[in-house]
């Protein structure tokens, strides 16, 4: 990238020939660059500059909000849920996009205000670090949108975290220096973090501290349906209308963490999770004698063998799927897909369903109460000798070869060494035969969670921390995090501004970080990108 943010016009405009579309948000964007033809997603020109165009309605229904000096709860409900609507994964249904920005336009009309009309190509031109740091801070405020609707779904808000919202979506438009961009990144991840936190508080007290828990990969005979995503509140709304029906349900990638709370394991048709990660849908799914539901992101272009058997709801949508919708009080209507899961009848015989690396048994609900109930024992082990180093090694996971860095990582780790685990990005090692650390009975690797758990993984941090007197920076502590969309760039954010330094990153840099900026962050928090994981260990050991 240059230094007048040619690139980003080039991109934008055309060069030679103009360029249907622009998005470089995920970590797999095309060439490492922007996509500009159309999206490894599978996102089309179409859909990536509406989602574009609904962004700036968005930014002009909070000027407007700001300028009136209100903040209406149904306004802030309107921004999170239109973010959210626009993350990596979620929604590629044309039509659904068209209805939010029509309810974006409503308000606005209320207020006295109109619907912006101006070419959305503002958001990626300029100045090359001004649009990295516009960027940065625009898709940081997506991922929190995402925390920030499962927390409003439980009823729970904040009023500091609702009005970001406002402040941020406003600043994107105003001029700032590179200084004061960097300050209003750090305040929203500091921001970010207390919605994090508010989403811990929200899924805790309505479906209790999680627990370690096993949970099985093989699928047992009759129906079953899947349920994929992050949202506990849709899982259990289905849980509560398939009991007695005789179908299994089953989570999928990020819901594997749900079977660690009390609140939804009461249920014994949670029989289990199937298949891994998010990217690996399209092969896992194939002729799925089942119905699946989406909740959240991570949704890929369904192929046919089973297109028949999706849904999805929420913030959710793909053309020709269908949807599942929510009356007033937010209740559901998940018989088509009961009814679908009892035609259908399921596998003939048990399934013999496997981890990436062969495993058939998973472990997740290690999140901080049931860690630090732990905490004694972790902290003797540490001040023994028994346990050399713990490392957090989450994030996202994604298609490309490079993610076997994070299994090759973690075989590599030394036994006296433990691995907390969070999101997606676990599939590449949660089935890992590492067993427990000798002499302590500890196992080896500890699931933290989802992404939506991150916070979590920051108080057990921040206690091990208070426990030995010292900063984060100072413990036997190392972050290797894997990034794919925008609720791992605001979480990464919210590290940074709680001052974690020296995290790994990987496995590439994003694309919309321009060289200023990883410079400022490699100078200021020590950011490392991935190398090769022997590599990588010998740096965090000092061998060498």
């Amino acid at each position: 990238m240059d230094a007048d943010g040619a690139y980003y016009l080039q991109a934008k405009m055309g060069g030679q020939a103009m360029s249907e579309m622009f998005c470089f948000q995920c970590q797999q964007t095309a060439g490492g660059s922007g996509c500009v033809r159309t999206g490894v997603c599978g996102k089309q020109p179409e859909t990536a500059n509406l989602q574009d165009s609904l962004v700036c309605r968005l930014i002009r229904l909070a000027e407007l909000c700001e300028e009136q000096n209100q903040h209406p709860k149904e306004v802030t409900r309107l921004l999170a849920d239109g973010l959210f609507t626009t993350l990596t994964n979620v929604n590629f249904d044309n039509e659904a996009i068209r209805a939010f920005m029509e309810r974006v336009e409503q308000q606005l009309h209320r207020l006295g205000g109109f619907a912006a009309g101006e070419d959305p190509g503002w958001l990626w031109q300029g100045e090359t670090d001004t649009v990295s740091l516009r960027s940065t801070l625009l898709f940081g405020l997506k991922g929190m949108a995402a925390y920030a609707h499962h927390a409003m779904n439980l009823g729970y808000e904040e009023t500091e975290v609702s009005a970001w919202f406002y402040k941020g979506l406003t600043a994107l438009r105003q001029e700032h220096s590179v200084e004061e961009w960097l300050a209003l990144i750090m305040e929203f991840g500091q921001v970010n973090f207390q919605c994090m936190a508010l989403l811990d508080r929200a899924n805790t007290e309505t479906f209790g501290h999680p627990v370690p828990t096993r949970v099985n990969t093989d699928i047992k005979r009759g129906p079953f349906i899947v349920v994929s995503g992050h949202d506990l509140e849709d899982l259990r709304q289905l849980l509560e209308q398939t009991a007695g029906t005789g179908i299994n349900v089953y989570t999928h990638c990020e819901m594997l963490p749900a079977h660690g709370y009390p609140g939804l394991k009461k249920y014994p048709q949670l029989a289990g999770n199937f298949g891994t990660a998010w990217q690996s849908q399209q092969r896992e799914f194939e002729n799925i004698p089942a119905p699946v539901l989406f909740t959240t992101n991570c949704l890929m272009p369904p192929r046919p063998s089973y297109a028949d058997r999706v849904y999805t709801t929420s913030v959710v949508g793909y053309e020709g799927l269908r949807h599942i919708g929510a009356d007033d009080q937010g209740r559901k209507d998940f018989s088509p897909l009961i009814r679908q899961a009892l035609e259908l009848g399921g596998y003939e015989t048990d399934q013999s369903m496997s981890g990436i690396n062969g495993g058939h048994m998973l472990t997740t609900g290690f999140a901080h109460e049931a860690v630090l109930s732990q905490a004694p024992q972790i902290i003797q082990a540490i001040q023994s000798g028994a346990v050399k180093h713990i490392f957090l090694v989450g994030g996202c996971d994604g298609t490309r070869p490079s993610r076997r860095y994070y299994t090759e990582f973690a075989r590599l780790t030394p036994p006296d060494t433990i691995l907390l685990t969070l999101a997606c990005g676990k599939f590449r090692l949660n089935d890992l035969p590492l067993g427990t650390v000798p002499g302590t009975g500890l196992p080896r690797i500890l699931d933290v969670g989802q992404c939506n758990d991150a916070y979590s993984a920051v108080r057990i941090a921040l206690a091990l921390a208070d426990a030995f007197q010292c900063t984060v920076n100072d413990l036997p502590l190392t972050l290797v995090l894997s990034w794919y969309e925008q609720k791992a760039v605001c979480i990464l954010l919210s590290l940074l501004a709680l001052g974690v330094k020296n995290i790994y990153l990987g496995p590439t840099l994003p694309a919309f970080l321009s060289e200023t900026v990883v410079k400022t962050l490699v100078d200021a928090y020590g950011l490392q990108p991935i190398t090769d994981p022997q590599q990588d260990l010998d740096a965090i050991f000092h061998r060498g």
